[in-house]
């Protein structure tokens, strides 16, 4: 009998971890989030590769109804692949031909990311976690239904056991957990504002959903940390989140949990210090929550430098020896590598003086770290000759308006006079889809976006009713102080009364859109006074009785007390929406960490209008990350304004084949085998485009 006729158990063994999988008819699986818990997002398959690569075909697609942007990084086991709707139900597919197997919807109303799942077995039995907003669900990956015997009927709350009343905080699991023996060790996409609560690192059980461990990213009172905070600080300030993923080391028991800033965003005063363990690399037992080792990698962010992917672990050889080492992108384009074991730097970190800031009581971190090997994979200092010569109008429009600016480099702080160029911008440098890594020659591949923002401070207006005060605690910072945004990634909300009639407009609060996260806590009379302000730009005129009414209106959910407030994102584009620095505006990086060199770097991503000019070597705004393969290849999408599924020479960046998405990859794909056929999926959607017409769905490619 042939042994592709028998039921095999198949044990994958990483970094002396072993999870059993069923492989039904020699199946190769893609069974964690980003391919391994070592976030290297790599496949050792080679059907696909530099030679076969040109005759990839669209094996199946799955459409899905709803505009969302999930970002989902599907999990493929046993032949089965499990993946999210932008409305966020969970469903699964029979991996070969894309057939609907079965859909899981929580009845929860919400959308945003969910960028995959983590997945525990036995050998005997198995469960699919799944985030759904405040949601930890345990499936059974067969059937898709709850598994009554974890938590609440097969779901635990993450709002609870926070500080207060877990109802008032904004929670979302947007990247799932990561499995350690039987537990599952979580973060969570927080507010940025205040409230926030404190981002806790938590294991829960496997089975029941209790909980496990914790870890306080926000340390109390007594607790090694707490010095770098003012006193109190963990019973009224927030966040400090794990929002990107993990990655484990289980052979040793650590697990490594970036941090991200604390709130508010752009607003220290209240927080003055280091802030720690806000914007640190941690080093945790993967069984106790004890912390072993941090890098603070921003000291009292003030400028949204959360760490924005979690990190990759390889082995490199460095100074004639062999060293496990773990590799943190930035936004602000360092890449720092560590020791795995003692945290040591593996190339040198120097802490360098930065610009102050002239904000009334704001004080920021005097020094920030910085390194030079390997060199920053994004520009960090704008200047006027790098601001763009698209077009003579252009390049005017921008060196009258960059000069009004305040341009210091990577760290220099929003202020209250003139605008701050924040370069690269807020969503990096590298972003959430991290890097790839090849272990065979300790090379890693990072996509990153090189575009200028900027950011300023204006003091919080006083006269402001329940709707205004909860605009500025919740809006102001995508939509601005006078709602027009920054579109197309921001929306105007000018004239959204002729668009959207109320009932609408809470709808989408309730449910977020596009990268806009959902407020489903806000119900009843603090809803109606947002939506009102939203529509119109005011609290509704004045008479005593609703007055005093509405100002009676406690607003646990917003908390417009800080005395300045930030003015909103604005991308620093011309007046033709193209960014107004030259290019590349967006790339794709190998780096050797064997020497902290370069092997290449190129523009990734083109503007389908410009190429059709002669302008086609720009790169563009990316978002999801590349897939590493040991057939010689690099796989990404993430490029928001062409749509291309690119696959390209792993040694040179040489272009090897594209195709036309359905709609912008920005997602990470994923590759796995079936009865001898390889695949590639990516998930596809236009939620980061308003102007692109919006969808989203599933593709898989194979060779003939």
């Amino acid at each position: 009998m042939s042994l592709r006729l028998l039921v095999a158990c198949v044990s994958v063994c990483l970094l002396g971890s072993c999870v059993t999988f069923v492989d039904q008819g020699g199946a190769d699986p893609w069974w964690t989030y980003g391919g391994s818990p070592a976030a290297q997002r790599y496949s050792a398959l080679t059907q696909i590769n530099a030679h076969t690569v040109h005759d990839l075909r669209q094996a199946w697609r799955f459409d899905m109804a709803g505009s969302g942007d999930p970002e989902t990084n599907p999990l493929i086991v046993d032949g089965t692949l499990y993946g999210y709707t932008p409305t966020l139900q969970v469903f699964a597919l029979d991996a070969a031909s894309g057939t609907l197997k079965w859909r899981f919807d929580p009845g929860i109303v919400g959308s945003g990311p969910s960028r995959g799942f983590s997945y525990w077995t036995d050998g005997h039995s198995s469960r699919l976690f799944a985030g759904v907003m405040q949601f930890l669900f345990a499936l059974d990956p067969r059937t898709g239904l709850p598994l009554a015997d974890f938590g609440d009927h097969g779901h635990i709350d993450l709002r609870q056991g926070l500080r207060g009343d877990g109802s008032r905080y904004f929670v979302s699991l947007t990247s799932p957990g990561v499995i350690y023996h039987d537990l599952i060790i979580t973060g969570f996409r927080t507010s940025e504002v205040k409230p926030a609560p404190p981002a806790d690192i938590r294991a829960f059980d496997v089975h029941s959903g209790a909980l496990r461990w914790v870890f306080h990213t926000i340390p109390a009172a007594g607790e090694p940390g707490a010095q770098t905070w003012p006193a109190g600080a963990r019973e009224v300030s927030g966040s400090a989140n794990n929002w990107a993923g993990m990655a484990l080391d289980a052979r040793r028991g650590i697990v490594y949990v970036p941090t991200g800033s604390a709130v508010n965003d752009f607003y220290g005063a209240d927080r003055l210090g280091d802030d720690l363990y806000a914007n640190c690399l941690l080093a945790l037992d993967a069984a106790t929550g004890k912390l072993l080792w941090y890098r603070q990698l921003v000291h009292h962010d003030i400028e949204d430098r959360d760490l924005p992917s979690a990190p990759s672990l390889l082995r490199i050889r460095h100074d004639g020896r062999l060293r496990d080492v773990v590799a943190q992108p930035t936004k602000q384009g360092f890449l720092f590598v560590f020791d795995r074991a003692t945290g040591e730097p593996i190339f040198p970190i120097e802490e360098r003086p930065t610009p102050q800031s002239e904000v009334p009581g704001e004080h920021a971190a005097a020094t920030q770290p910085q390194s030079d090997v390997p060199a920053p994979y994004a520009r960090q200092y704008l200047t006027e000759q790098l601001l763009t010569n698209r077009t003579p109008v252009a390049h005017q429009w921008a060196l009258e308006h960059f000069r009004a600016m305040r341009s210091e480099g990577p760290f220099t702080p929003p202020g209250l006079s003139r605008p701050t160029v924040i370069f690269p911008g807020f969503d990096g440098g590298a972003e959430w889809g991290g890097a790839a890594v090849d272990p065979r020659t300790a090379t890693l591949y990072i996509n990153a976006n090189d575009l200028a923002w900027s950011a300023q401070l204006a003091p919080t207006p006083q006269a402001r009713g329940p709707g205004g005060k909860a605009y500025l605690a919740l809006c102001i910072a995508c939509h601005g102080p006078d709602r027009r945004g920054s579109p197309p990634a921001f929306p105007s909300l000018v004239d959204i009364d002729r668009r959207l009639s109320p009932d609408q407009v809470a709808a989408v609060i309730h449910t977020g859109r596009g990268r806009m996260p959902a407020f489903a806590q806000l119900q009843g009379a603090e809803l109606e006074a947002l939506i009102t302000y939203v529509r119109t730009g005011t609290d509704e005129p004045d008479d005593g009785a609703a007055r005093a009414q509405r100002e009676a209106i406690p607003f646990p959910v917003a908390d417009a007390s800080a005395p300045y407030q930030f003015t909103g994102y604005k991308k620093f584009l011309d007046p033709d929406g193209y960014p107004a620095v030259a290019p590349p505006w967006g790339t794709l990086s190998a780096i050797d960490l064997n020497t902290g060199r370069y092997r290449w770097r190129i523009p990734l991503g083109e503007y389908p209008q410009l190429a059709a000019e002669g302008l086609a070597v720009t790169g563009t705004e990316n978002y999801g990350g590349p897939l590493a393969t040991a057939g010689g290849l690099i796989l990404i999408g993430a490029t928001v304004f062409d749509h291309k599924l690119r696959a390209l020479d792993s040694a040179t960046g040489r272009l090897l084949w594209e195709t036309e998405l359905p709609y912008a990859g920005t997602a990470t794909p994923a590759t796995y085998s079936i009865r001898g056929k390889q695949y590639v999926v990516i998930e596809t959607n236009n939620a980061r485009n308003h102007d692109a017409p919006q969808g989203a769905a599933y593709v898989a490619y194979s060779l003939p």
